[in-house]
């Protein structure tokens, strides 16, 4: 860097937020946060891929995301396809740069009510399918040494939420594997990080707080900033750990949740 730049470090901005040039894959793109991503990671340069079970909602998203998105349908719970999906993807679009690990999947019921299926089932989507997904997509990034992984936590890794204990060690179990990648990855310039959301209003947030209105009274009164996030709150923090600005930051879980993990 030299002592002009030194001294006007702004002039460097749009490149060192910039995503031009960078292939980014999110699992669960079609909708919701996932889609938020995708729009924010799209307006930033990037080239997106997105997955999902269902075609439909994943064709009418890349429809409206425009000709840099493309989408492949894919079930991240079938481990045995997954190096085979990363293998396709590369060779159809290159490199894929940027890892966003968004799919997952939650439950609502009282602890003792959960049974060892129920627990799996949410252990298997949201945590080992993760890894299994992040391993195909880092022993690639780790050999080019390039590469950053986010992965999407909750607040529910940070606090005891009621009734959602098998979606809590799911991503209580996602920071651990967030912390442990980064030690063993930075060292390739491939960074890991996570990022925690708040209550974000998204159609199924509004759906489970509409049924629970102490809940969502309760959610808000703890939040510092007085109201609910969106999903592009979301989707620029993303830009953010993805790009060069936050090339010196890794094994980190970031809040995005207007205070609400600090609030009382």
């Amino acid at each position: 860097m030299t002592k002009e730049q030194q001294i006007h470090p702004t002039r460097q901005f749009p490149s060192t937020f910039s995503l031009e040039g960078k292939t980014a894959l999110i699992t669960g793109g079609g909708s919701g946060i996932g889609f938020d991503i995708a729009r924010c990671l799209l307006a930033s340069g990037a080239q997106v891929i997105i997955t999902g079970r269902r075609e439909e909602p994943l064709k009418e998203a890349v429809a409206s995301l425009g000709e840099r998105a493309a989408y492949r349908v894919n079930d991240v719970t079938q481990l045995d396809m997954l190096e085979s999906l990363i293998a396709g993807l590369e060779a159809d679009f290159g490199p894929i740069d940027i890892l966003i690990n968004n799919a997952g999947i939650n439950m609502k019921k009282p602890a003792l009510d959960v049974t060892d299926e129920d627990f799996q089932r949410i252990i298997h989507t949201n945590l080992q399918s993760v890894f299994a997904l992040t391993r195909a997509c880092a022993r690639r990034m780790v050999a080019r040494n390039s590469g950053s992984i986010i992965m999407i936590s909750s607040m529910a890794a940070y606090y005891g939420l009621d009734r959602v204990v098998a979606y809590a060690a799911s991503k209580s179990g996602v920071e651990g594997m967030v912390r442990v990648l980064a030690s063993e990855f930075s060292r390739f310039n491939v960074r890991v990080n996570a990022i925690a959301p708040g209550f974000i209003e998204t159609s199924m947030m509004r759906t489970a707080m509409s049924s629970d209105p102490e809940r969502m009274n309760k959610a808000l009164d703890r939040t510092p900033i007085g109201y609910f996030g969106q999903p592009e709150d979301i989707g620029w923090a993303t830009v953010f750990l993805a790009s060069d600005a936050a090339r010196y930051i890794t094994g980190i879980s970031m809040p995005v949740d207007g205070g609400n993990s600090i609030g009382f």
